[in-house]
């Protein structure tokens, strides 16, 4: 197991699998949220289901169209389990806690987009600050 810590963030613990970028995230333009997949061609995940999966990105991007997003998104189910960033911005936040989305960001480690690789098992402890590895 190897344990990141971060920032104190939004929402209840998770567990799933990694899907990691060195890519920044906007949930109004990089994604088709009626297919749950990053549909932006430029995307280093273009194709990919982020449903039920722990994002790992660089940093958020957009306004508050970003927010209410992700509330809509876990409305219908088609959400990712978390999302896990480098630096979020206030409003994706927002929408994080809106949603009930689990969100942490700030790593002590270093870039979380390097410490994490995509297919990773986590456990993701908001309250406590803290991301487990417990698979690679």
């Amino acid at each position: 197991m190897i344990n990141l810590k971060c920032h104190v963030g939004i929402g209840p613990r998770v567990e799933g699998e990694a899907l990691v970028a060195d890519d920044n995230f906007s949930a109004r333009y990089d994604l088709d949220r009626i297919n749950g997949v990053f549909s932006r061609p430029q995307h280093k995940l273009a194709g990919q289901s982020y449903v039920d999966r722990i994002l790992v990105l660089n940093t958020a991007k957009g306004g508050v169209a970003s927010a209410w997003m992700l509330h809509e998104m876990k409305s219908r189910g088609i959400a990712p389990k978390a999302i896990l960033f480098n630096a979020a911005n206030t409003i994706l936040a927002q929408g994080a806690a809106l949603a009930d989305m689990t969100m942490c960001d700030r790593f002590v480690d270093g870039d979380v987009t390097t410490l994490i690789r995509t297919g990773d098992r986590l456990v993701v402890d908001p309250e406590a600050g803290l991301v487990t590895i417990t698979n690679r």
